[in-house]
């Protein structure tokens, strides 16, 4: 197939090269008008007794948990008669507001002391904005606009997880222009370092591009079928842009070594497809394969990055194999135009057992069993800080100091004992109003030791006793039929929100309930993450195994890798509780605030992005190493030649990679800069520890065993013929020319 597909954009490169440009304009078209159709949410689970009790309160009562907070500052004390008189007037003109609903503040319910601030000179309006997050996305903006600002004599900042998910995607876009704007320009001085020609540097940066536009295209026809992410478009950018280059620094630099050793281009391309371009196909399906496992987690947010990352892998890997040999047909020997470096031998140039990672490999399998105790030793205790992580969700504080929603969190925090847009809300469909059930358990919930009050058509409860009679205020809490409850933690039910919610659903109600609100909906969205996270990992790790089957026909090293990968991964996941949980070097990026747990989508998108970029370079060696047993039969000197085959190239995309992610680092939001600090971590720690020193000492104690398959398994493995056979060219595979 590579063959008949090598020889046709030979003869067809001019029409290939069309065809990328009018894709690309169409998905740079499309592209543009990506953001304003992406999701700020996707954290919540459809199905859970969170989404149910919303969607039941909508229905029921008309009513949605509160997710807009106006704080409300006087320049004396909130009871004041002026105050009092323009607070009033701020609440009614919010509830006027179309598609707000839900309108409470401090000077229209009672004087509701969890509406005011400690020190009296702040109180709340609290309002729902109603409809989906895209309804609410369009509404924020202009009430963010009439509202923040001073409103008679009071000062007025509006804040809110509407505020939260808006700003969220504001600094988003802003990062990801950031983001690009640094990577670009650092991933081309790199590549001029690498290949020492401008020309051959440009090459993979504009396939790079290339990829991303076609991404986005696809991304905004998968709009029209699924609902996808803010986060997702972080991933076309820099996962696309650094899986392209990784691809593209294989095949361009396999492809000068063919025209180095005195091929016309039609030959250059037709070996360099059979070799690397084979490697990237394989290396784009282990990406993406990795990458459906975030599809598993029933989460908007996660499982659009999955699709979105495995057709960012894949569309990298297909404009590599099409659009980058048409380039290159294009080119011919202009690929080594402006060079600025001088030529340094190939690795097809030079005695294979002078070079460094040979010698490194050699030295290794020498001494095999304390390397592979030292290197596991210090990996392991990395990953240590990962026995104590702690899960939750993002909130306010994932966001720089500067946005409104942090400033109005940070507020409510420190000045105010508990606040009603915190509140978990109780739904009781068949409560039928009866006044005793309802005391009975509004009675129950206020002892709680996380419960500041409870309010339902009954009245208010504190401290496991009624505290004011039924009002006015309390007929919104049933319809004659349903009946729900306001739950109002204390600040230590603020701090431990997940063991709120799980003491709120213990507590025995006389009738079946359900708990929503946002402290409910984190919780279930956190556990739906741990408790899908076996079925991603398991059928993950049948697809990784299957295909390094396929790769290496070795029934032992695909479970060698999974395991060699894992252990690259814990230790990432310990540097990122270390660091992201507990809040050590915070000052080196960018002063983020720890909030004592690890935001529960970290480990799965990390898991996703970062194993299927370590099992890349895993095909990428085990590729090579196979190609060289099949020639030598070997196991010890496969290992050393195809490290050393692959060791620079290898090296040197490990590298660009990482520079791409750590562009992430830049980030306004702390979730971002954990995936710019745990993604190169993972890369690298793979790309050296592993590759250099795991990978060799386990095959070399492996032996021949390392190589040993079933007869049945040796025939499909030769029937596929998805590995190189080592039989086209002895010059290598991959090897930094610069």
């Amino acid at each position: 197939m590579l063959e008949r597909l090598s020889a046709l954009i030979v003869r067809r490169s001019r029409i290939c090269l069309i065809l990328a440009v009018l894709l690309v304009f169409a998905g740079g078209a499309a592209g543009s008008a990506l953001y304003p159709k992406l999701s700020a949410g996707g954290f919540a689970v459809a199905d859970s007794d969170s989404a149910r009790g919303a969607e039941l309160l909508q229905s029921e009562f008309g009513s949605h948990a509160s997710n807009l907070t106006l704080l409300v500052q006087s320049p004396d004390s909130i009871d004041s008669t002026e105050t009092a008189r323009d607070g009033r007037a701020l609440a009614e003109k919010l509830a006027a507001e179309p598609g707000v609903e839900g309108v409470s503040s401090y000077w229209t319910s009672g004087q509701a002391p969890q509406l005011r601030s400690r020190d009296g000179r702040q109180a709340l309006v609290l309002g729902t904005i109603a409809g989906d997050e895209t309804a609410v996305e369009k509404r924020i903006t202009g009430i963010q606009k009439d509202y923040q600002k001073e409103f008679g004599s009071l000062q007025v900042t509006v804040g809110g997880n509407a505020v939260f998910q808006h700003e969220m995607n504001v600094q988003g876009q802003k990062d990801a222009t950031k983001g690009e704007s640094l990577a670009f320009p650092i991933t081309l001085v790199l590549l001029v370092l690498i290949f020492g020609s401008v020309v051959a540097a440009l090459t993979p940066l504009a396939v790079a591009i290339v990829a991303m536009l076609i991404c986005m295209g696809i991304m905004w026809a998968l709009l029209y079928v699924s609902t996808l992410s803010t986060l997702a478009i972080s991933v076309v950018t820099l996962l696309g842009l650094g899986l392209a280059i990784d691809y593209s620094l294989l095949f361009v630099n396999r492809y000068r070594e063919e025209l180095r050793a005195g091929r016309d281009v039609p030959a250059a391309i037709r070996i360099t497809m059979n070799s690397a371009g084979r490697t990237v196909i394989f290396s784009a399906i282990t990406v993406a394969i990795a990458l459906t496992g975030l599809i598993w987690f029933p989460l908007d947010a996660i499982r659009s990055m999955g699709y979105v990352g495995v057709i960012t892998g894949l569309t990298a890997g297909a404009t590599s194999v099409t659009v980058l040999p048409a380039l290159l047909v294009a080119l011919g020997p202009r690929i080594e135009k402006w060079r600025v470096l001088k030529h340094r031998p190939a690795a097809a140039e030079t005695d294979v057992t002078e070079g460094f990672w040979h010698r490194l490999a050699s030295a290794v399998m020498r001494r095999p069993i304390p390397v592979a105790i030292l290197v596991t030793a210090f990996l392991l205790l990395l990953g240590a800080p990962a026995l104590g992580m702690k899960l939750g969700m993002p909130d306010e504080r994932i966001l720089p100091t500067s946005t409104m929603a942090r400033q109005v969190a940070d507020t409510l925090r420190s000045d105010f004992d508990t606040s009603g847009q915190n509140s978990l809300l109780i739904v009781a469909p068949e409560a039928n109003a009866d006044p005793a059930a309802l005391t009975e358990y509004a009675t129950r919930l206020s002892a709680l030791p996380a419960v500041a009050q409870v309010d339902t058509a009954t009245g208010s409860f504190a401290s496991g006793t009624q505290k004011a009679a039924a009002g006015p205020q309390s007929a919104r809490f049933t319809n004659g039929t349903a009946a729900y409850f306001s739950v109002l933690p204390t600040p230590s039910g603020l701090s431990d929100s997940d063991a709120l919610v799980k003491s709120v659903r213990q507590t025995q109600a006389p009738f079946p309930t359900m708990v929503t609100g946002i402290a409910a909906v984190n919780y279930d969205a956190t556990r739906a993450i741990i408790d899908r996270l076996p079925y991603a990992l398991g059928s993950v790790a049948i697809f990784m195994v299957v295909l390094l089957f396929l790769v290496t026909g070795s029934v032992l090293v695909p479970f060698l890798s999974l395991v060699l990968s894992v252990l690259s991964l814990t230790a990432t996941f310990g540097a990122l509780v270390w660091i992201f949980q507990d809040g050590h070097l915070s000052w080196l990026l960018g002063d983020f605030t720890a909030t004592g747990a690890l935001s529960a989508s970290i480990p799965a998108m990390l898991f996703g992005l970062s194993f299927g970029l370590a099992m890349d370079y895993q095909v990428f060696l085990l590729a090579r190493i196979r190609e060289e047993y099949d020639k030598s039969g070997d196991g010890t000197v496969a290992v050393a030649v195809g490290l050393e085959r692959t060791g620079r190239i290898v090296t040197a995309a490990a590298l660009v990679i990482s520079v791409v992610f750590l562009a992430f680092t830049v980030s306004g939001i702390s979730l971002s800069k954990a995936f710019g600090i745990g993604l190169p971590l993972a890369v690298l720690m793979d790309a050296t520890l592993v590759r250099g020193a795991l990978l060799p000492a386990t095959m070399r104690l492996c032996g021949k065993a390392a190589w040993w398959a079933p007869l049945f398994l040796r025939n499909i493995f030769e029937r596929t013929r998805l590995h190189h056979s080592g039989t086209e060219s002895a010059e290598p595979v991959r090897s930094t020319t610069g």
